[in-house]
């Protein structure tokens, strides 16, 4: 175990919230200048952390706490009949794991999905050099998921391995493929990963009760959420 006591950490000053439009946001960062050590970052997955490029940073807002971590348990997860069809749609999938980088096939799709889904939110427009920041980090536990079709890349999902579960920092997928669910598929991938591997869980970040786009993360259940420096389980 390592301690944490010796870790500096800075708060950001209050700025407009991303998910909440009437509420300000403080956001709690580790020291950049800390070396991202991977037994820290599986420690602080277990308080709440998420990485974001090169920064661990969890929400510390003063006056809300909507923001709770969420993760599935590796094993048990049980499958409704929705995620059952979303397996079966694409049993046809081949997933490749990859080292970080970038290529256009990734940009192309990355850029796709940004202005079909996301062009309310604060990545748009989306552009190489935020692509670069936010995704592509010579980092040892980074991996690249690649889901394609015979060749065609439909979705891409950026995950750390950490020794006590797979954290799933972003995935991105071709919009018009809707039916497939890519989304949800790519969790429920990564959760068979996670299982396959022998780790303990999948982190997602943070649930918002309030948030619509957050609705999809307590499909999975049993899910465990942070509430009070606790991980309780919702089944």
């Amino acid at each position: 175990m390592t301690s944490l006591a010796r870790l500096k950490f800075y708060a950001t000053q209050p700025h407009a919230c991303s998910y909440l439009p009437d509420e300000q946001a403080t956001t709690l960062f580790l020291d950049p200048s800390q070396p991202m050590d991977v037994q820290v970052y599986a420690e602080l997955s277990e308080m709440g952390f998420r990485r974001s490029g090169d920064h661990l940073y969890r929400p510390h807002c003063q006056r809300c706490t909507a923001c709770i971590p969420a993760r599935i348990p590796a094993d048990g997860l049980q499958l409704n009949r929705q995620q059952k069809r979303i397996l079966k749609r694409n049993a046809d999938l081949t997933v490749t794991d990859v080292r970080p980088s970038f290529t256009e096939e990734y940009y192309a799709l990355y850029a796709n999905y940004i202005e079909q889904r996301h062009a309310d939110g604060d990545m748009y427009p989306p552009s190489r050099d935020q692509f670069h920041t936010f995704l592509v980090r010579d980092l040892p536990f980074s991996r690249f998921y690649e889901f394609r079709l015979e060749g065609r890349l439909l979705a891409l999902a950026v995950t750390d391995l950490l020794p006590n579960g797979l954290s799933a920092v972003y995935t991105f997928y071709d919009p018009s493929e809707e039916r497939r669910s890519l989304g949800r598929f790519a969790i429920l991938w990564q959760v068979g990963e996670a299982a396959r591997l022998g780790l303990k869980a999948i982190y997602l970040g943070y649930w918002i009760k309030n948030c619509r786009k957050m609705n999809y993360k307590t499909e999975y259940r049993p899910i465990e959420l942070l509430v009070n420096q606790r991980w309780i389980t919702l089944t």
